[in-house]
């Protein structure tokens, strides 16, 4: 009768122990910002390229598009090379498509300064026409901690898209000093952040700006044919800029 008891015991302790760690990572979840709070954080932004600048590629494309976010009405975020290949100059007003979910603005834009000094800088583009009806963004001043939880409103393949992570360390996989290190996934899904994320809002749980998207970690494998995966569970998959700079 006494094991009997001792072992109904232990198995009350298990079941509180279990009660309360899934009470914690709960409040964990419920503590950090969610889709509703951030909410037209992020947007696409896109340029198309016009006969000129068409007939100066050597490809067909169109134009291009990547992600961004609002400093100011009159002041987007986004990362140094979906600049470049939207052919953006410092000197030169040109039309970009804003989208914001069923939103959508056109303005001019060009480049207002660079920030940073790595391999994919920030780049602060400066509109002709403020948008009032943006929300802006306040910027995190403080480096993320270890395992910190983020989150992100990123347009993957165009379309928006709420994935939460965590910081892995500082320092990208190249050795350069200025990359952000994350783990980013929806599920399983360790492509959650993907094309088109770039210059996308990371944040931290108080909902402030602590990184921008500046790419993806993958490897392809013949598998039947060319797979696209991510790295392993554990290991970094999304290089990102931190947003330091911005406040100077």
């Amino acid at each position: 009768m006494q094991r009997r008891a001792w072992v109904r015991t232990l198995a009350w302790l298990a079941i509180c122990s279990l009660a309360v760690s899934h009470s914690i990572e709960a409040r964990a979840e419920t503590d950090c910002v969610g889709p509703a709070q951030l909410a037209h954080t992020g947007v696409r932004i896109a340029h198309y390229f016009d006969d000129a600048e068409r007939a100066a590629r050597v490809d067909d494309a169109l134009g291009f598009q990547g992600s961004g976010w609002f400093l100011t009405p009159s002041a987007i975020v986004t990362i140094a090379h979906v600049v470049t290949a939207m052919n953006l100059s410092a000197e030169d007003w040109k039309p970009i498509e804003i989208r914001d979910g069923d939103r959508t603005w056109w303005d001019l834009a060009r480049i207002k300064r660079l920030v940073g000094s790595g391999t994919d800088n920030l780049v602060v583009l400066e509109l002709q026409t403020a948008i009032p009806a943006v929300r802006s963004l306040s910027v995190r001043s403080a480096p993320l901690d270890p395992d910190e939880r983020v989150v992100t409103l990123a347009y993957t393949a165009g379309r928006s898209r709420f994935v939460s992570g965590r910081f892995v360390h500082y320092g990208d996989e190249r050795g350069a000093a200025d990359g952000a290190m994350l783990e980013m996934y929806d599920g399983k899904d360790r492509l959650a952040v993907d094309y088109g994320a770039s210059g996308a809002p990371v944040f931290d749980c108080h909902g402030r700006v602590a990184a921008v998207v500046a790419g993806v970690l993958t490897q392809t494998l013949m598998l039947g044919g060319e797979v696209r995966v991510s790295t392993a569970w554990g290991m970094p998959n999304v290089l990102s800029v931190p947003v330091q700079g911005l406040r100077d």
